[in-house]
């Protein structure tokens, strides 16, 4: 058996094909590609804005400069996620709280949320940064009447759940990133994710000034639109009306974007697939916890994360037997760097303890069957002995 990743991208003749057409056309970067990847992907997640940049952590502070992330600002997010969640307050100054997971779906637990701003004063909190963890959707819509009562903003971070989503009190399917709760949405295109675009992101929003804001900004806070600018000297003039940055995405990167969107339903029901497999395999089994599944939610799988008292061992065995499962996340508040910052072990307790038995198994559409097969074999095999 040759060795098994708990992910990996999938690049299909017609991937290859798209590419080199952008690379024999007159535009390698700021041509139609990114206007038409950026279209197509503002469709799929039924969002009127999309705006394409470099990767997800450039998405995440793109939106922290667009919402006006200040210093002193406090912002709240979940302890387990990758670190750019939390970095991107830091960035413009801010400060990160932590607000522990729900045991069941791992993502931010609201009713600890709403106990926190609700016995904090009135302004303590700028923002809450929630995260479809794993591709479990976050029910925004109870969040966003949260931040109504409390007047903050709401920067989705969706990396791991396009196509995925939760049906709101109404009885519709709130797709993640479609605007209809929080102000923006990010995600991220890094190979391993449901669209691979090599690196990439993009952010997605309903919302016309700040989709304004998040082009002028991802673009060195420069314009040459006529009806935007404080003078006009001719068909060369352009303005430098803030202070952006270059997270612009290439027509190269676009092209695979747009290519590799054209099968995200195919990707989605086969990581579904996968996980319908995982879930018959090891129901019941001694030592394995398997994720929540809820009835109210489309889980998009970007992640299959078990639990197990005996992670490192079981994490060493498939190893051994090249299966290269994986751990997400070591808890943010944990990392050295957030240690200087004043929190320590023992903050978190729900996060910690998820973290110290999580593994992710093999997770993406090419996995097959009798690769799938051999992962569950061996996994039972350990826990068997």
């Amino acid at each position: 058996m040759k060795p098994i990743s708990y992910g990996r991208q999938f690049i299909s003749p017609e991937d290859l094909q798209a590419v080199v057409e952008t690379l024999q056309s007159d535009f390698l970067t700021q041509g139609p590609m990114v206007k038409a990847f950026e279209e197509a992907f503002a469709r799929y997640v039924d969002a009127q804005y999309a705006v394409a940049v470099t990767n997800g952590t450039d998405a995440l502070h793109l939106c922290t400069l667009a919402l006006g992330v200040k210093p002193g600002q406090k912002v709240i997010t979940t302890p387990i996620t990758f670190v750019a969640s939390a970095n991107a307050v830091l960035y413009q100054g801010g400060s990160v709280d932590f607000v522990d997971i729900d045991p069941l779906s791992y993502t931010i637990d609201l009713d600890k949320l709403e106990s926190k701003l609700d016995s904090a004063p009135q302004g303590t909190y700028s923002g809450v940064i929630p995260v479809d963890f794993a591709g479990y959707p976050v029910d925004v819509e109870r969040l966003r009447q949260m931040a109504k009562r409390h007047n903050l903003w709401i920067l989705e971070d969706a990396c791991h759940a396009p196509g995925g989503y939760f049906t709101d009190s109404n009885g519709t399917a709130q797709k993640c990133g479609n605007g209809a709760y929080a102000d923006l949405h990010i995600f991220s295109f890094h190979p391993v994710k449901h669209i691979a675009t090599g690196e990439g992101g993009m952010v997605t929003t309903n919302d016309k000034a700040l989709y304004d804001k998040l082009k002028l900004l991802s673009s060195h806070g420069i314009t040459k639109s006529p009806e935007l600018l404080t003078e006009n000297h001719g068909g060369w003039y352009y303005e430098m009306q803030d202070l952006g940055y270059n997270y612009r995405l290439s027509d190269i990167n676009c092209a695979l974007g747009l290519s590799q969107l054209k099968r995200a339903d195919w990707g989605l029901a086969r990581r579904q697939q996968i996980a319908e497999r995982y879930q018959k395999a090891f129901e019941g089994q001694p030592g394995i916890i398997l994720p929540f599944v809820s009835k109210n939610v489309h889980h998009a799988y970007h992640l299959f994360v078990i639990q197990t008292e005996q992670r490192k061992e079981l994490y060493d065995y498939l190893r051994a037997h090249q299966i290269f499962a994986q751990v997400h996340y070591i808890p943010v508040h944990l990392q050295p760097y957030y240690k200087t910052l004043g929190w320590k072990k023992g903050d978190f307790p729900i996060s910690e303890a998820y973290y110290d038995k999580a593994l992710s198994l093999p997770m993406y559409p090419t996995l097959s069957n009798e690769e799938q097969d051999y992962v569950i074999d061996k996994v039972k095999e350990f826990i068997s002995k």
